[in-house]
């Protein structure tokens, strides 16, 4: 899930790391080369390689510790490494201090620091996970390092120190047997770690430092077998070449810093156990063949037959197990991956995103996240069906994971969500790389035969100090819906203040719902009126909230509220239904005075719902309406929604329900849609009337003007909108218009005083 230079990234600083490397590959040379042409009384000069290479290992572990900072484990881990090579030093100083002097053995001032290090190296792998942290597994641990450990006791104690050679210490072979018991005890520690499934250090690193205990317990070896050319072998090449194992160790681990660990397929811990209990049994086999009699022997070698045959049955059920345990983990990681991937693009899915996500936050890593929604996508699906759709997101997602920078990781998060992460935490920089994303969506695409041009709204949010990727994604989601809301095709960065608008939309919302059903909303009714006699024609529905202790809440600001929430459905139901019975109860009441239709606005999310025609009929059923009371006013945006909305638009209209287009030229597509969709009234947006009086807008004269003449010459209804003078409701009437709302000659009013209006007679005030 990360980008290139991730990978790249180590492999830059590897110059670093080959120093060392090269040095100890030179000393190990220069220190053969003596050995072929030293002088025989000189025994210093070849120990001087081993300390260059051990400090030369020193730093290349402190090196690759710094390399992995934002990696606690690693860290760790090369660290106490770094310490192990620094304390081994004085063993090399030892070694030639010993040559200098002709001391046999392994002096304590030599051993000493030998086991220091093994102690630093097998503390080290407390930052490795060797096993699960069960007990029971902890006891089988314990189990094995013990079995290796009574095996090395008492094959050094038994058989090895009974060769040792004359004059050496009794202190210096016993300092000679525990650094070989420790040399075995770390392979095997060595060993689980490198077959651990939840270890972060390179498993190939581990098995190149398995090579120093190897070298010790050689090294052990040679000296308990008393020849000077062993002994002289041990302090010149032992010490280099342990030191070129841990430099070639931890170049590996620099190449590999960012990539997953690969575990090895088997462990040589597991085989030391056997080992162990063959080395016992050669061993019993000997004592028994000096101390006991035939009798005796024949006992304790049916007994060591018994044993070897019982070792190779748990070996073959050892095998089994390990091939068992190797499928079960190919499932794993088969299930683990499915678990993180979007089967569909074959990107990351929301799962895989969290988690990397959640990595960088962890390690206190620069992390931006880009959430990307493309616009409108609902549209094509319905236009095109789900199989194209899906088409057009997988290249949408194949242009997206092309479009990747270093270090940046992609995902899809579901439906037609995409998010990009981004290692950085710089505004400038994640503000380019959303304008950027923004143009890789942007890209042509295909389905079929046809190509697309899409556009995206990108959330942009830079994850603060302490924050979750829960919240980091939550923040990038405000963002994008603040995008969406300043007109699409656009991007936003996350700001503090989103968080609480968002707060304040879910306790509004929170209150609109109990609104609607505690019986605090109520409608007004605008008069709309017959510019020629001044009588009121009809009335639109207009929702208030007079809140209980916020008192008259605005439709400006509950209303988005509503269509966000998805609350507008169950809002505009109940304006739907009290507007009908509203008209119901005035022609009961006023007869042939009272108007003939209601104007109620829909809005696009209610027309979406499928059950939506019926529960129009339902409520002129229910009141005692004709369809011909009811005028529905729509968007331009609503129509061009898709074709589930036109559908019922189109249903309503041949049920006989009347449609009004409100709003109209603000839209792109007004004259077109006039052809496509089934208006019977348009309503000239206030912005057409404004300034119209005076003649100074030529533009908006021009368009009234044309509005009107192809309303009469479609043979519709027109009805302007927010006539606030005289002089404006003098000039629409001359340009055709016939009836009208507004301020001038009515604000909306409770359903008691509109009733009064109806009754009353023709407006005088309107000037003829």
């Amino acid at each position: 899930m990360r980008g290139s230079d991730d990978a790249a990234g180590p492999r830059s600083r590897d110059r670093v790391l080959a120093v060392p490397l090269i040095v100890a590959l030179v000393a190990l040379a220069a220190v053969s080369a003596w050995l072929g042409l030293r002088d025989p009384e000189d025994r210093v000069t070849g120990n001087v390689g081993g300390t260059v290479v051990l400090i030369g290992a020193a730093f290349a572990c402190y090196r690759v510790s710094r390399l992995a900072a934002a990696v606690d484990p690693i860290r760790g881990f090369w660290r106490l490494w770094a310490w192990s090579a620094a304390v081994f030093i004085p063993s090399t100083i030892g070694a030639m201090i010993r040559g200098a002097s002709g001391e046999p053995g392994m002096p304590l001032y030599e051993a000493v620091p030998t086991l220091a290090s093994l102690t630093l190296a097998m503390l080290a792998f407390r930052h490795v996970p060797v096993t699960p942290r069960s007990r029971l597994d902890w006891a089988r641990l314990l189990l094995d390092g013990a079995a290796v450990t009574v095996a090395g006791s008492v094959f050094f104690g038994y058989f090895m120190l009974h060769a040792i050679p004359a004059g050496t210490s009794a202190t210096a072979g016993a300092a000679a047997a525990i650094v070989g018991v420790g040399c075995l005890l770390a392979l095997v520690v060595f060993g689980k770690a490198a077959v651990s499934p939840e270890g972060r250090v390179d498993p190939a690193a581990l098995g190149i430092l398995a090579f120093g205990p190897t070298v010790g317990l050689v090294a052990v070896v040679l000296f308990l077998g008393g020849t000077e050319l062993g002994m002289l072998l041990l302090s010149v090449l032992g010490y280099p070449l342990v030191g070129l194992g841990i430099c070639l160790a931890a170049y590996r681990q620099g190449r590999v810093l960012s990539a997953p660990p690969r575990r090895l397929r088997w462990s040589f811990a597991d085989p030391l156990q056997f080992l162990a209990v063959a080395v016992t049994a050669g061993l019993v086999i000997i004592v028994s063949a000096r101390d006991l009699d035939l009798r005796g022997r024949a006992v304790i070698i049916g007994a060591v037959l018994i044993a070897a045959i019982i070792v190779a049955r748990q070996l073959l059920s050892l095998r089994e197990n390990t091939l068992a345990l190797r499928g079960i983990r190919r499932q794993q990681a088969e299930l683990e991956r499915l678990l993180l991937t979007d089967n569909l693009t074959g990107l990351p899915n929301r799962t895989g995103f969290v988690v990397a996500l959640t990595e960088r936050l962890a390690t206190e890593q620069p992390a931006t996240a880009l959430l990307i929604d493309i616009d409108d996508f609902k549209m094509v699906n319905d236009t095109l069906g789900p199989s194209a759709a899906d088409q057009l997101l997988r290249q949408v997602g194949r242009h997206l994971a092309d479009g990747v920078g270093p270090g940046e990781c992609v995902a899809r998060l579901g439906g037609d969500e995409f998010a990009v992460l981004l290692p950085l935490d710089d505004p400038a920089s994640a503000d380019a790389a959303a304008t950027r994303f923004q143009a890789t969506v942007g890209r042509p695409v295909l389905a079929g035969q046809q190509q697309f041009l899409l556009h995206a709204s990108v959330g942009v949010a830079i994850a603060e100090p302490g924050e979750t990727a829960d919240e980091v994604l939550r923040n990038a989601d405000i963002a994008m819906y603040a995008a969406k809301e300043s007109g699409k095709a656009s991007w936003v960065r996350f700001e503090a203040r989103m968080r609480h608008d968002m707060t304040a939309h879910a306790r509004l919302a929170g209150e609109l719902h109990d609104a609607i059903l505690g019986g605090q909303l109520r409608l007004l009714y605008q008069p709309v009126y017959d510019l020629v006699t001044g009588r009121m024609h009809g009335a639109e529905a207009l929702v208030r909230w007079q809140h209980p202790s916020r008192g008259f809440v605005s439709p400006a600001d509950f209303i988005p509220v509503a269509e966000k929430s998805g609350l507008i459905v169950p809002l505009g139901a109940w304006v739907l239904r009290e507007a009908c019975s509203q008209l119901a109860r005035w022609q009961a009441a006023l007869g042939a005075d009272a108007v003939e239709a209601i104007n109620v606005n829909v809005a696009v999310r209610q027309l979406r719902e499928t059950g939506f025609v019926d529960e129009v009929a339902a409520v002129l059923s229910d009141t005692g309406l004709c369809p011909a009371n009811l005028i529905i006013e729509v968007t331009e945006s609503s129509v061009a929604d898709g074709p589930q909305v036109t559908d019922t638009l189109r249903t309503l209209h041949d049920m006989g329900v009347r449609l009004a287009l409100d709003d109209f030229g603000t839209g792109q597509s007004s004259l077109s849609l006039l052809r496509a969709f089934p208006v019977d009234v348009l309503k000239l947006d206030k912005s057409f009337v404004d300034g119209i009086a005076d003649g100074a807008d030529r533009g908006r004269l021009a368009v009234a003007a044309a509005v009107a003449q192809l309303v009469e010459y479609l043979q519709l209804k027109a009805v302007a909108e927010g006539i606030e003078s005289e002089a404006q409701l003098i000039r629409l009437r001359d340009m055709g218009y016939r009836y009208g709302q507004g301020y001038f000659m009515a604000r909306p009013l409770p359903p008691g005083e509109c009733a009064e209006l109806m009754a009353a007679a023709p407006q005088a005030a309107f000037p003829h």
